[in-house]
């Protein structure tokens, strides 16, 4: 039987009451499935002695004589010390709330002592602390217990806790779960598979995960459970990619495609924008334009094409769509891609979505949109109709909006997460394009596909006994995955990369430079602002807040208290009032009227506002390539992808740009890291990669704060090498039914 068909009852296995029942219920343990994979987060090896004489090196286990009790506090207070020795030193236990240990540990026991102590109070103790008499019959004095094995001398799983729960609960029940149901446990994965990376069977891993005989088998079971997720993951989405492929006729595809070439394969509109733009696309763009094409063609039904291979006929199995990741650094054009994209789905007739994160990014686009794609005639004879839809449009636009969408009467809707509330119906929704991707859940993902699956003409299409379709996914990232995890986090996904930039653009000049020194800071901003250029100043905070640990002194231009955070709201008073009152200053941060959000921007990238004091919420969807000049204070404060996010708000004209990051002396060697990487590179790839390694397993950008991986065991940054191999393992498994590039 395998692991997960156990949906047995906590309540069946021995000692497991209601009461106990309901305080797993906590850690969602419901099953003697759950409890068997609530794997342990760490293990205590108490195979080794470690003496009170060598507290220092870490958790002490030795066998010690009780010599004496002592009390200390008064009243409530009051808390019984236990002074013990192991020969080599004297140690003194602090019993916090447990006076039942005088009777327990009397003086003159042997006891075995497992513990984290100190020296403190002139003494070393701990209060932190196991405590077990050994066997009076086994030996009565120290001495006795020099050479012998103690007792509790073995490997014990630590696992995460709740409230009423502890480790000896879990460790006893799950003793009873194992000797119960432990045994005829299913193999998952090959056995020449386990035999090739020399793994356990599934049985005697789940076994000594919990129960291990020493570190080395511990180790050795978490590897095994570790990578038999990760291979049944792959297996999945590899499954899931053909499922999807399976319908598809895709051309060849070439690597490289000059301009010439691309043009042939444009529908009209697209070749309408191609014509009107002022620059030539990078020939990352024309690739990724021509893959895109080639997908959307797929996904629809071609009218001269015979019967036997038309994609939309009824048939047991769904049609091809497109699902695709197209990730390139700041500035890289993606956006200009995704409206080609929507620009070949409407030729097709059908409509298509892009959704934003926030609405300052949703508006630039759709103000990019109806600039650039209104105008552009289709065969009926009409431009393209845009729209803008946030939950601040209200009923009286929102009414007449809603209709439009549902009757066909919109091509291309822009916005937030309103474009998939509840009374949103589309007519034909065929292509869903997100931005900032990682800023999205599975579920709001899934939501705005369904909405498409609920298209009146896809329902239209089932009730006519048609296999109906999922509108196609374009998910855009300017953070992007390393390369080393991309495979595993999307490999459902086929993955488009823009790496080439637009040319005429010069590399920004980055500078670190120490709180104190601002004022040299702010001369070098004047400089610009003199040429007619404009300027950002990024605060991590809205309002003042006291900063305890990391308050420092400052320069007395400074406009804070020594002891505060500087703050965009107190910086814009005096940026605005002692450092540039000669030019127009702007205050902008989530707590500004939506009105007057979008009123101070129009106005900065229109070039009325000189200096832009912000928060992070400029971190997308601000583009003026008349700004020259990033100032982020308390840098240390904002992670790798929000600083090149940041960043990446300047550089974007054909004049030299400049990133300065105002630090403050107390940085951890991270922090330092993290600067210095940021001085030293513009790549978004290269930098993607230091965040990987600065910040470890868990925490890098857009990966699992995205809800797009959920995994158990398994931490696909921390175990990327094995996630590899199991994927190569998972791939070939399919390679019978599956044909990869």
């Amino acid at each position: 039987m395998k692991i997960k068909e156990m949906e047995i009852p906590l309540t069946n296995i021995s000692g497991v009451g209601p009461g106990l029942a309901k305080t797993f219920s906590r850690i969602n343990v419901f099953t003697v499935a759950d409890l068997l994979t609530y794997y342990p987060r760490d293990w205590e090896d108490r195979t080794q002695r470690r003496s009170l004489a060598e507290f220092s090196r870490g958790k002490v286990h030795t066998a010690a004589a009780v010599v004496a009790h002592e009390w200390f506090g008064f009243g409530r207070m009051k808390t019984l010390k236990i002074i013990i020795t192991d020969g080599t030193e004297r140690g003194a236990l602090i019993c916090f709330n447990r006076p039942f240990l005088q009777k327990t540990l009397p003086a003159g026991l042997i006891i075995s002592v497992t513990g984290t102590f100190s020296y403190r109070y002139g003494e070393i103790q701990s209060s932190a602390f196991e405590a077990v008499p050994l066997a009076k019959e086994a030996g009565t004095t120290l001495a006795e217990w020099k050479d012998k094995p103690l007792p509790d001398s073995r490997v014990f799983a630590l696992y995460p806790l709740t409230a009423g729960l502890t480790q000896a609960q879990i460790r006893k029940t799950l003793s009873a779960a194992l000797a119960k149901y432990g045994k005829g446990i299913e193999d998952e994965i090959p056995e020449d598979v386990r035999e090739r990376h020399n793994l356990f069977s599934k049985q005697k891993a789940v076994y000594a995960i919990h129960k291990p005989e020493n570190m080395q088998e511990a180790l050795c079971a978490q590897k095994t459970l570790i990578f038999e997720e990760l291979f049944l993951f792959q297996k999945k989405i590899i499954g899931r990619a053909a499922e999807r492929r399976k319908c598809a006729v895709l051309p060849e595809q070439k690597e490289v495609y000059t301009e010439q070439e691309l043009l042939p394969l444009l529908s009209p509109r697209q070749k309408q924008l191609a014509e009107r733009l002022p620059f030539s696309l990078t020939k990352d763009q024309i690739a990724s334009i021509a893959r895109i094409n080639a997908d959307i063609d797929a996904a629809f039904v071609k009218p001269d094409a015979p019967a036997a291979t038309r994609k939309d006929d009824t048939q047991s199995k769904p049609p091809f769509y497109m699902a695709r990741l197209l990730q390139g650094d700041v500035g890289s054009g993606k956006t200009l891609v995704a409206f080609f994209a929507a620009l070949r789905t409407v030729d097709w007739g059908a409509q298509c979505a892009l959704l934003a994160p926030t609405e300052i990014l949703a508006k630039q686009h759709a103000e990019n949109a109806a600039r650039l794609m209104e105008p552009l005639i289709g065969g009926d004879g009409r431009g393209v109709r845009t729209a803008f839809l946030t939950g601040n449009v209200k009923n009286k636009g929102r009414i007449p909006l809603l209709k439009e969408l549902s009757e066909g009467g919109i091509d291309i809707v822009i916005g937030t997460h309103a474009l998939f509330s509840k009374n949103v119906q589309y007519y034909n929704l065929r292509l869903v394009i997100i931005d900032e991707q990682h800023r999205f859940g599975v579920v709001q993902r899934g939501t705005i596909i369904d909405k498409g699956r609920s298209s009146i003409i896809n329902q239209r299409d089932i009730k006519n006994g048609g296999a109906g379709y999922t509108p196609s996914l374009l998910m855009m990232s300017a953070t992007p995955i390393p390369q080393t995890l991309a495979h595993t986090v999307y490999g459902d996904l086929d993955l488009t990369t823009i790496k080439t930039m637009p040319d005429g653009r010069k590399p920004i000049r980055t500078f670190l430079t120490k709180q104190g020194n601002e004022a040299r800071v702010y001369e070098a901003v004047r400089e610009e602002l003199k040429k007619g250029r404009q300027a950002y100043f990024v605060y991590p905070r809205i309002e003042d807040a006291f900063d305890d640990e990391n308050a420092e002194p400052e320069n007395s231009s400074a406009a804070t208290n020594k002891t505060s955070l500087k703050s965009a709201e107190g910086m814009f008073e005096f940026l605005s009032k002692k450092v540039y009152p000669e030019f127009k200053c702007a205050l902008i941060h989530s707590k500004t009227d939506d009105t007057e959000q979008s009123d101070i921007l129009r106005l900065f990238g229109a070039g009325k506002i000189d200096v832009l004091v912000a928060t992070s919420v400029v971190e997308v969807g601000v583009d003026v390539p008349n700004a020259s000049a990033m100032v982020i204070e308390h840098a240390e404060r904002f992670g790798l992808a929000a600083l090149h996010q940041l960043r990446g708000r300047i550089g974007r004209g054909s004049e030299q740009s400049f990133c300065f990051l105002i630090y403050t002396e107390r940085l951890s060697d991270t922090g330092k890291a993290r600067l210095k990487v940021m001085r030293e590179s513009t790549d978004g790839f290269f930098i993607a990669e230091e965040d990987l390694r600065l910040r470890g397993p868990g925490e890098a950008a857009g990966i699992q704060q995205s809800g797009y991986l959920t995994l158990g065991i398994a931490d696909p940054l921390r175990d990327k090498e094995l996630a590899e191999i199991a994927r190569q393992e998972a791939l070939q498994a399919c390679a019978a039914e599956i044909a990869f590039p």
